[in-house]
């Protein structure tokens, strides 16, 4: 069964630094694209930012210059440093991967819970 496990949320202040990390047990398949999402209470879940195996990556614009995301295909992991952060940016961040042989599996992690004081 895959898995995909986040880790490095925890409480940070207004203007802080950040770093999450998310590792995926996918194995005989290449993953296509690794994400990351976030989910703040009531409100709906939004893309944060997404890098593809050969390297092409999006973010959202609400952190587009604040954050990176970079990925490791050896080893299935991806992660997202997150700088100057908002309280506004409190929420559940979630990996997510898109793997298979037709690039149509969609796996979650948990979340990892993230928490910006003012």
């Amino acid at each position: 069964q895959v898995q995909v496990v986040e880790s490095g949320g925890g409480l940070v202040q207004a203007g802080g630094s950040l770093k999450l990390s998310c590792v995926a047990s996918v194995t005989s398949y290449s993953i296509n694209i690794m994400g990351w999402y976030r989910q703040a209470p009531g409100k709906k879940r939004e893309v944060v930012a997404s890098i593809s195996s050969g390297g092409d990556i999006n973010y959202a614009d609400s952190v587009k210059g604040r954050s990176t995301i970079s990925r490791d295909n050896a080893k299935n992991t991806v992660s997202l440093q997150m700088n100057s952060l908002k309280p506004e940016e409190t929420a559940v961040y979630y990996c997510n991967i898109r793997w298979g042989s037709l690039n149509q599996i969609i796996t979650w992690g948990q979340g990892t819970q993230v928490t910006v004081s003012s």
